[in-house]
């Protein structure tokens, strides 16, 4: 089965699931209101990351490096801001948990190993020398 098609299925249904557990024990108007005001937190406090990772990136830059983990980290807190957007409990947990830098720092590091194991299997080069031999008729020619 397709992954994809795994996820745009699972996703609603275990909102769906949360949404009916969690409303059933703090009511509906609070649920609603909690959803609303976990996008609005998670989406300031994405942004303020956001711009602490972009600080960061500039002064990479100015030193002469490559920012290449903060842009990583302003795609990873990117995804982040729209897991927060989008209404549900797991989603806003999983959105959090992007944000936060000790956590991204970790998933990331994850990413990084699976990429790189990846990498190496599939560029598995010989290593050599080689010389031209000149034959006695290209020299005739």
């Amino acid at each position: 089965m397709n992954s994809v098609f795994l996820i745009i299925v699972l996703i609603p249904a275990i909102e769906i699931y949360l949404f009916i557990k969690i409303g059933s024990q703090i009511g509906a108007i609070t649920t609603i209101f909690l959803i609303f005001m976990t996008a609005l937190v998670g989406v300031y406090y994405a942004k303020y990351e956001g711009l602490n990772t972009l600080k960061s990136g500039i002064l990479q830059l100015r030193k002469n490096q490559l920012p290449a983990y903060e842009v990583i980290s302003g795609a990873a807190i990117a995804i982040g801001a729209v897991l927060l957007i989008i209404p549900g409990f797991a989603t806003d947990l999983l959105g959090f948990l992007i944000i936060f830098p000790f956590s991204r720092k970790m998933i990331l590091s994850g990413f990084k190993k699976n990429t790189i194991q990846k990498n190496n299997k599939k560029n598995e080069y010989i290593d050599g020398e080689y010389e031209d031999i000149e034959e006695e008729n290209d020299k005739k020619l």
